[in-house]
């Protein structure tokens, strides 16, 4: 095995800590539910370790997702190397936005939110927010 993580394990790994850190759950309870260390979480979720197919299975179940969760938004880069595909045909994926504490405070927040109308108006909110400081930007 080679030194640098695969991108694919990258990714993953990023998908459980996000989701993980989502619902709450501490490295050591989800090793706990897997009959793991959270040291071992913790290689899962930095792309040390890779994820075997029945622990991944195991893994949707405890974080309430389905596997292909772990694979969504994988960036092209990573599936374009595995088909031999040059990388100026990726298209740029930043999880470490997603990664952020402050980002996943936010949607941990507005989940809390039970009235789906005032999440609505919140979410139009931040959407025109966005879409004026975009606006500003390109005039600038």
């Amino acid at each position: 095995m080679t030194a640098n993580p695969d991108p694919i394990d990258i990714h993953v790994g990023f998908r459980v800590r996000m989701r993980r850190t989502l619902l709450g759950i501490s490295q050591e309870k989800l090793g706990d539910g897997l009959g793991l260390t959270f040291q071992q979480i913790q290689k899962y979720e930095r792309g040390a370790n890779r994820i075997g197919s029945s622990r991944l299975y195991k893994l949707s179940q405890i974080l309430d997702v389905p596997v292909s969760f772990f694979f969504d938004d994988m960036p092209a880069k990573s599936a374009r190397k595995r088909k031999g595909l040059s990388d100026n045909q990726a298209v740029p994926f930043e999880a470490n936005q997603l990664a952020r504490r402050e980002t996943l405070e936010l949607v941990r927040a507005y989940y809390r939110i039970q009235e789906p109308a005032v999440r609505k108006r919140i979410f139009e909110l931040v959407k025109s927010i966005a879409q004026s400081e975009s606006a500003r930007k390109r005039k600038s």
